[in-house]
């Protein structure tokens, strides 16, 4: 007599189950909340960095203007006077800035600058906003000149 054996059927399992899937969603949903804040913290303290050095390199073309025409532009004159050149100012060697009429900062608006400067021992203010973007700020977003 001869035993016939029931054997199942080989079932192929090539895909994931919804709890898998559910599980790996989780996964990353926190992996993207623990690491999207971070990433944006760095974005802001990028462009803080940015805008820092920006200051200081229209800091050192202000200092060239200043050898070449004796002081610094008036706050009326603005950072224009580095592309431009000013009325009634005979000595310019410009242009100092290539093709920026008004320099912005990271967050695309229109430094400030004013000569004489209001700080104490400065010969001119020159100061980005920051990303909150308060004129009278003098908190951590306001960004000036040493």
């Amino acid at each position: 007599m001869q035993q016939t054996s029931k054997r199942r059927p080989v079932r192929s399992d090539a895909g994931f189950t919804l709890l898998e899937i559910l599980v790996v969603i989780a996964i990353l949903g926190l992996l993207i909340g623990l690491v999207a804040p971070a990433a944006l913290r760095q974005l802001g303290g990028a462009r803080a960095s940015v805008a820092r050095q920006s200051i200081e390199r229209i800091a050192s073309v202000l200092d060239l203007y200043k050898l070449d025409v004796g002081n610094y532009p008036t706050t009326e004159q603005g950072l224009a006077a580095l592309s431009v050149r000013p009325s009634g100012v005979a000595t310019w060697g410009g242009p100092y800035l290539k093709g920026e009429a008004q320099p912005v900062d990271p967050w695309n608006r229109a430094y400030l600058y004013r000569s004489p400067g209001s700080r104490a021992g400065r010969e001119f203010d020159l100061c980005s906003r920051g990303p909150n973007n308060q004129a009278g700020d003098t908190g951590p977003d306001l960004i000036c000149n040493p």
